[in-house]
């Protein structure tokens, strides 16, 4: 039976595994019938991900995906050069250093990605759309997050262009997400930015939660914050780049050669909006963004 090592950067997300089970299933593979899965999670401690990447090379898995990020994908390279390694990124893996190129990744390595980090500076201008008025708008970012750090700057640029102060807020923890709404509420922003991270997407209802009791309006990188309660989100489906992730790791499994498998991108990007949530910030949801969205949760 063949074994998939999957080496985790937080916690686990039920409808990311789901889409990768799928995804593993349409190349004939299917948990616990023929195919076994070890699931290593660092529960966002990357320091833990050399150790957890060696236990998985050491029980000879046959492929191993990666999930949250950069940072467990880099782990995993540098601890193998035969293994094959199935990754899902947010950012640029060109510039991370994990592949060559998109069409020739090169190496041991291939997957998908997200593409979060970069789609930052369009929620900014979508936050500014949706509250034209807004003098300060807070973005929250997991400094754990080597990903976010080059971002900010396309960030800030995009503020300073509008006018608009930008108050950076960092969290890794729970508790320092609690921390970071506090601050947000002290320094009277009018918005929050929530940054594309593996970290804040496990925490989303915590996140949700936070928003709505200080009634600070918030965009995020994936529908399923706005499915929780979230006003508003722009990016690419976790489910498409994890179901994409399962198809390759079957490939793999079945055969296929790396180079014969270039990074996945997504083609399309949801604008999600929640009206209900709108409705009691006290929000008129402009008609340009509702004429633009894919989904509107009433």
């Amino acid at each position: 039976m063949p074994v998939i090592g999957f080496l985790g950067g937080t916690s686990p997300l039920a409808s990311a595994l789901a889409a990768l089970h799928q995804g593993l299933s349409e190349h004939g593979y299917i948990e616990g019938q023929n195919l076994a899965i070890e699931y290593r999670w660092a529960e966002g401690r990357y320091d833990r991900l050399p150790a957890l990447a060696a236990d998985l090379i050491g029980r000879k898995v046959d492929v191993i995906v990666t999930s949250g990020g950069s940072p467990p994908a880099l782990v995993a390279k540098r601890a193998t050069t035969t293994t094959p390694i199935v990754f899902v990124v947010a950012d640029d893996p060109v510039e991370t250093g994990l592949v060559a190129s998109f069409s020739r990744p090169g190496g041991n390595l291939t997957g998908t990605s997200i593409m979060g980090a970069e789609l930052m500076p369009k929620r900014f201008e979508l936050v500014c759309e949706l509250i034209p008025e807004a003098k300060v708008i807070a973005l929250l970012l997991n400094p754990n997050n080597p990903a976010a750090q080059p971002k900010i700057r396309d960030v800030q640029e995009a503020a300073r262009a509008k006018g608009v102060q930008l108050e950076l807020l960092k969290a890794a923890t729970e508790s320092e997400i609690d921390a970071a709404f506090a601050a947000l509420v002290q320094r009277q922003a009018e918005a929050v930015l929530v940054g594309a991270d593996p970290f804040f997407n496990t925490r989303r209802e915590q996140i949700v939660g936070l928003a709505a009791s200080h009634a600070v309006p918030a965009i995020y990188q994936v529908r399923e914050f706005v499915a929780a309660g979230g006003l508003i989100s722009y990016g690419a489906s976790i489910s498409g780049v994890y179901h994409q992730a399962g198809i390759y790791a079957g490939k793999i499994l079945n055969g296929a050669k790396l180079a014969d498998l270039p990074i996945q991108q997504p083609t399309t990007f949801e604008l999600v909006i929640n009206q209900k949530t709108a409705t009691a910030l006290g929000l008129t949801v402009p008609p340009s963004i509702l004429a633009r969205a894919d989904e509107v949760i009433e």
